[in-house]
């Protein structure tokens, strides 16, 4: 999911797939846990570029996470958290307030992310991820969640590729305005490949491969994270829970973060 000098650095990651060669930033930030090792509930069986070789881990929650204990968290390697604000154009997560409060109390950075609605306009969902997300020069880039949701009991609409790559433009310009950063794109394999997000750079990505290292799945693809598992298991979080990496060492994470929380 973030100033001038923020917007250089990273439209610089369009064009490698590590943030390692960022430009210093003044101060330091340091990762919670180096190299953390998190339990799985249903693990894969991982060969070769593995997500215990990233340094920097964190995870992301919504309200089926329920209520957390940060500090808890963070003591056991989450670095980061993504948190589920709002989805469509009229829905609150019950427990981003909560979240949202808990993570800066912990110190551990955050950011909101938005679950893109195929049955609302762009634009109508941007103003409703505005108007519940404080503008907190402190937070991490928002975030937009673009994924195929054929469970939704009230649209299951698959739009043509063009068209959501059209409104997934006008959502994210209209969010950089308000938020002065540069948002970044979650999504999965699937969604990916049908809407032909290969072509559309100029984003920071999440990127979801539960089963392999994103340099094998998305075609080397450029991604600043990366979800490993949705069935992690973290102290301080209750039941299953989803672990990410940052793509890069820790001196890289802190430039980043340094980069996009002013």
């Amino acid at each position: 999911m973030r100033r001038f000098p923020a917007l250089i650095l990273l439209a610089l990651l369009g064009a490698c797939s590590t943030v390692e060669d960022l430009s210093p930033v003044a101060g330091s930030t340091e990762v919670s846990v180096g190299y953390p090792r998190f339990d799985d509930s249903d693990p894969h069986d991982w060969t070769g570029r593995t997500p215990w070789n990233h340094a920097v881990h964190g995870t992301d929650v919504s309200k089926y996470q329920s209520s957390i204990d940060w500090h808890t968290a963070k003591t056991s390697g989450i670095s980061f958290a993504f948190i589920k604000a709002t989805e469509g154009g009229d829905r609150i997560d019950d427990y981003f307030a909560e979240h949202w409060r808990g993570t800066k109390a912990a110190g551990v950075p955050r950011s909101a992310y938005h679950f893109y609605y195929f049955c609302r306009p762009a634009a109508e969902q941007a103003a409703w991820f505005i108007r519940n997300v404080p503008r907190d020069r402190s937070s991490l880039p928002p975030v937009l969640d673009m994924e195929w949701n054929p469970q939704s009991p009230t649209c299951k609409l698959r739009p043509p590729a063009a068209t959501v790559r059209s409104e997934m433009k006008i959502f994210l310009e209209i969010v950089e305005r308000h938020y002065g950063k540069k948002p970044i794109i979650y999504t999965s394999i699937d969604f990916f490949d049908d809407n032909g997000l290969a072509s559309f750079t100029g984003y920071p990505y999440w990127l979801r491969s539960v089963a392999g290292h994103p340099t094998d799945r998305y075609g080397g693809h450029p991604f600043v994270f990366w979800q490993y598992t949705g069935t992690g298991v973290v102290p301080g979080i209750k039941g299953n829970a989803d672990i990410n990496v940052f793509n890069g060492s820790p001196s890289a994470w802190k430039k980043w973060l340094k980069a996009n929380t002013i």
